[in-house]
């Protein structure tokens, strides 16, 4: 798949393009990111992109000609049109059904605005999905991609060395994930307090392991995501054994 990456920042990306486990999607060309520097298709000496809004008000405006120009490079660079994605608050939320939508399709124009905001013909006219991270506002668009384009990377396969890696994550299954530990087998703090590994987690044996990481994920989404609850439960994911655990919890 191909991401183009529509930014006045393409700096940005670099140090996630480059490091960490997910650089192995794109040294592969599994996850295949253009970045376009929108200035380099402005057409005056200022390589100005934006402007004063009309109405009045604070901040400025990113204008349509410069957008097109870009658009219109990096879709004729693909060979084929893709999907325009436009970052905005006002978008759908990015949520692990999102991810895995675009995790299996061929890519997509990710547009990265700033300011206060893209001239709304310039949307209207080219834009195909808008998403959000969440609801709060960020100074552009290039976190939302970045948080995009990381999420689909790890879904690729060989990208996570252990291909239950992602399986397992928090949403794989509509859920969040159960708490996890490691070395040592006892941690004293400095306060004095000893903590131990869940001594279930030592035993060998797997299907109580499984158990219990399965209760602890359904104690944990109960508790701080009830919503996703029901929607398992809607979704028939919900064993009678599960029910029975949330039950005994209250919940």
């Amino acid at each position: 798949m191909r991401f183009d990456v529509v930014t006045l920042f393409p700096d940005l990306f670099t140090p996630h393009l480059t490091l960490g486990v997910t650089r192995r999607a794109y040294e592969s060309r599994q996850v295949d990111v253009h970045l376009w520097p929108l200035r380099d298709h402005a057409d005056d000496n200022y390589r100005r992109v934006d402007d004063r809004p009309y109405g009045g008000g604070p901040g400025m405006v990113m204008l349509v000609e410069p957008l097109e120009r870009c658009l219109a490079a990096a879709q004729a660079a693909r060979g084929a049109p893709a999907p325009v994605v436009h970052f905005t608050p006002t978008g759908r939320r990015i949520d692990n059904a999102v991810v895995r939508e675009f995790a299996a399709g061929p890519g997509a124009v990710l547009l990265c605005g700033r300011y206060e905001g893209i001239d709304q013909r310039f949307i209207d006219r080219h834009v195909d999905v808008e998403l959000s991270l969440g609801d709060f506002v960020l100074s552009g668009g290039e976190l939302p991609a970045l948080a995009l384009l990381d999420a689909v990377a790890r879904l690729q396969p060989g990208v996570l060395g252990d291909a239950q890696s992602h399986e397992q994550d928090s949403f794989s299954d509509g859920l969040l994930d159960c708490p996890h530990y490691s070395r040592p087998e006892v941690l004293t703090t400095p306060e004095g307090d000893v903590l131990p590994v869940p001594p279930v987690l030592m035993s060998g044996h797997h299907a109580q392991i499984a158990r219990w990481r399965r209760e602890r994920s359904l104690e944990l989404t109960a508790r701080r995501r009830p919503e996703l609850i029901e929607i398992a439960r809607r979704a028939g994911q919900l064993s009678k054994a599960d029910e029975k655990f949330l039950s005994n919890l209250g919940l």
